[in-house]
């Protein structure tokens, strides 16, 4: 786009048109709240379509449909990406939103009682700000000691689509959230040969526990301190997941919720990767220490060569880059208030009850406030 040519106001602008601003859309529609939305991509759900084939919602529909809205009959219990994706635009459409697509938003600052936010094509003057541009944004590269020896293949998870390109290979994926368990699995349903790296204590949790979904469960403990709840749900852990010590993994110490409460880290969702390690598939391996052509050299000194290594390794808000000070950082616990006057985050909690769950408890709660002030 050209030059800055123009300054447009409105009472509220929403930054990101994933789920989390979709949802404060539909909330500010039904109050009456006039806002503009701008995206930096070509369309809505911008970083669904960017996923990996594979992926799946790993909260049920039921407990992750956004405000006024549920998914279409007929969709899976566990939404696909393709799923997820038709929703959101269904999500837009339904809601009349109308997001200004391809506008990066460049900056955001606070200037004579308003927020002044610039894009390559104009300059936005409001009274709010809900940045909604993901929790997930920039992805987190880890760098090895001798990395720039390996001879293989490095990837990101953000990279990575489907496991033909690497049928007949080993492959070493690194982390173990659900993005690595998922991909594993992925690799080995492709034909490759896959290793995890696995460098600390780990918690495990099954999608579903005796027919219901780990979301509803999580739900029903939510009111109950974190250690109390833990206490509680471990000895049906125990049954369900069993000793992972016997597989490789070492347990960590928190329990589940305490970890994601507390550390903001969300444990595995089994999505089917233990049974594969327990049937010696996928191979549970230590962090790494450093590569070397197409050896990995793992934490305990062991070596071992991979044709290539995929870095599920997470992301970053990265909202930094456009927030002029950097003390606006979202904050944990209750991203629905304000982190200044009129500034406003939406989708950043991490949650043991679904992030599409919370979204849309955020956006209803953002748009009270903005609607009343």
């Amino acid at each position: 786009m050209g030059p800055n040519v123009a300054e447009l106001q409105t009472e509220t602008l929403v930054i990101g048109a994933g789920p989390a601003g979709l949802a404060a859309g539909a909330c500010l529609t039904r109050r009456g709240a006039p806002f503009v939305i701008v995206e930096q991509s070509t369309a809505v759900g911008a970083s669904w379509r960017g996923h990996y084939d594979r992926i799946h919602l790993h909260t049920d529909r039921r407990n992750s449909a956004l405000p006024f809205l549920g998914f279409p009959p007929g969709t899976a219990r566990y939404p696909s990406r393709k799923e997820v994706i038709a929703y959101l635009e269904r999500y837009a459409n339904h809601f009349q939103l109308a997001p200004r697509l391809q506008e990066r938003v460049d900056n955001v600052r606070s200037e004579g009682g308003a927020w002044v936010t610039t894009t390559p094509a104009r300059t936005y003057r409001s009274r709010n700000v809900i940045v909604a541009s993901g929790f997930n944004s920039v992805p987190c590269m880890p760098r090895w000691a001798g990395q720039e020896r390996f001879r293989g293949r490095i990837l990101h998870s953000s990279e990575y689509r489907n496991g033909e390109p690497f049928r007949g290979q080993n492959v070493l994926v690194v982390g173990f959230g659900n993005s690595a368990g998922e991909i594993a699995v992925d690799l080995h349903e492709h034909g490759a040969r896959v290793a995890m790296a696995v460098r600390g204590p780990v918690n495990i949790v099954p999608r579903d526990i005796l027919g219901l979904s780990i979301l509803t469960v999580s739900i029903a403990l939510s009111p109950l301190p974190a250690r109390l709840a833990d206490v509680m749900v471990a000895p049906l852990l125990r049954i369900v997941v069993g000793d992972i010590s016997r597989l490789g993994f070492r347990k960590a110490a928190d329990g589940p919720i305490t970890q994601i409460r507390e550390r903001s880290r969300v444990p595995l969702v089994d999505v089917g990767t233990v049974r594969l390690v327990r049937e010696g598939h996928i191979e549970v391996l230590r962090g790494i220490r450093s590569l070397s052509d197409n050896t990995v050299t793992f934490d305990d000194g062991s070596p071992r060569d991979f044709d290539a290594i995929i870095a599920a390794t997470g992301f970053r808000p990265g909202v930094e880059r456009f927030l002029e000070s950097h003390s606006f950082s979202p904050p944990v616990e209750r991203s629905h208030e304000a982190s200044a006057a009129g500034l406003y985050f939406c989708g950043f909690s991490v949650t043991p009850t679904g992030m599409f769950r919370e979204i849309g408890i955020e956006a209803r709660r953002i748009a009270h406030r903005i609607s009343t002030a």
